[in-house]
């Protein structure tokens, strides 16, 4: 068994034939229909027995075609509502003169809210505890994850013109480079999925000439995956077999993070394609303790400057190595999948021999931008 992912172990062949398998209704016996190789869900699988109803969509997202759809998942009044108060964020960002980065298209390319969660909850709590009642989202979230789970939102409106993504997986190995990724363990590689659902909800109707988002079925299942997204053939394999799927308003869709997939070039003439991209986490991707990192590195940066020993050890177990959560409204990963993290803050300081009151402050600055 690979221990580590690199881009020698990614083979096409191998990847066609998982993403070229068929996906049998019969697999599934409360789906509606199958299309395009994508599970569809009418409101009935809600009358269904709640734990077997769950063990079917477990099953679709981890050994099938990894994607299901939902009609009819949310209350068109609901979704009106909560749209204006998206539209309202979004036109006082605007007048704000606020540009904000995008994970895999350019920025300023489509409108997005970051945070969108406390945003709605704060501006709205009626509105947001109508939309958040969802029992889709519930039954989905609680059969992927178990209990415990936790709600992150992003407003994405992708613009007329507006052009497609880059075909790629998500959170967390997804937002890495090939070459941060290749440094996990092919284990992390397997377990990353199993942390975080991703889901979006059409907060208007979504015909395909406005770009629904491209997934490619089963595509989920290739070990290497997170590696393979970043090289060039297995993106043209991508971009000539993807499915694109029309949703209606209120429809939901929800997948397995390593999913294969990229929003779709919007090419109508008036349609202001928004949706509420929903990320849900593991209760478990957190530790055990609370720890004052910020704390430790101002205390460490003295020494570390002339320490004679192993400084990257010292930084990996003393500051915060990963980039996330943040608050990507300031912290933007502009340039890059993913904002500077604490510990790449704290070794550029040290290679290029900032004085204490710098970089004290670059981390005052870091730790605002965060919060």
């Amino acid at each position: 068994m690979t221990t580590w992912f690199s881009a020698a172990d990614c083979r096409l062949d191998e990847f066609r034939a998982l993403v070229e398998q068929q996906t049998d209704r019969a697999d599934y016996p409360h789906a509606a229909e199958v299309r395009q190789n994508v599970l569809i869900y009418d409101p009935e699988i809600l009358d269904a027995d709640r734990r077997e109803a769950q063990s079917e969509l477990a099953r679709a997202l981890l050994d099938g075609p990894g994607i299901v759809v939902f009609r009819g998942a949310f209350d068109p009044a609901v979704v009106d509502r909560a749209t204006a108060v998206f539209t309202a964020m979004i036109s006082e960002q605007r007048a704000a003169g606020v540009v904000h980065g995008d994970h895999f298209a350019k920025p300023g390319a489509n409108d997005r809210v970051w945070g969108a969660l406390d945003k709605f909850a704060l501006r709205d709590p009626a509105a947001f505890a109508g939309y958040y009642a969802n029992d889709t989202l519930a039954l989905i979230s609680s059969a992927w994850l178990g209990t415990g789970y936790q709600v992150t939102s992003q407003i994405n409106v992708v613009n007329p013109g507006g052009q497609a993504q880059v075909a790629h997986r998500d959170y967390h190995l997804g937002f890495m480079s090939q070459q941060q990724a290749e440094a996990y363990p092919a284990h992390i590689h397997r377990l990353s999925p199993t942390l975080t659902l991703q889901g979006a909800v059409a907060h208007v109707d979504m015909p395909v000439e406005t770009g629904p988002t491209l997934y490619l079925p089963h595509s989920q299942k290739y070990p290497a995956g997170y590696v393979a997204f970043h090289l060039d053939e297995f993106t043209a394999y991508f971009e000539d077999n993807y499915v694109q799927l029309p949703l209606a308003k209120g429809d939901a869709v929800f997948f397995n993070p390593a999913l294969f997939h990229g929003a779709g070039t919007n090419r109508s003439a008036d349609v202001r394609r928004m949706a509420n991209l929903l990320q849900v986490s593991s209760a478990f991707g957190r530790a055990m303790e609370t720890v004052d990192r910020t704390a430790m590195c101002r205390a460490l940066y003295p020494v570390l400057r002339d320490f004679a020993g192993n400084v990257a050890n010292v930084v990996a177990a003393a500051a915060e190595g990963y980039a996330f959560p943040t608050n990507l409204d300031h912290d933007q990963p502009i340039g890059g999948l993913a904002p500077q993290t604490q510990a790449e803050l704290l070794l550029q300081a040290l290679s290029e021999k900032w004085d204490t009151p710098q970089f004290e402050k670059a981390l005052r600055d870091q730790e605002e931008r965060r919060a």
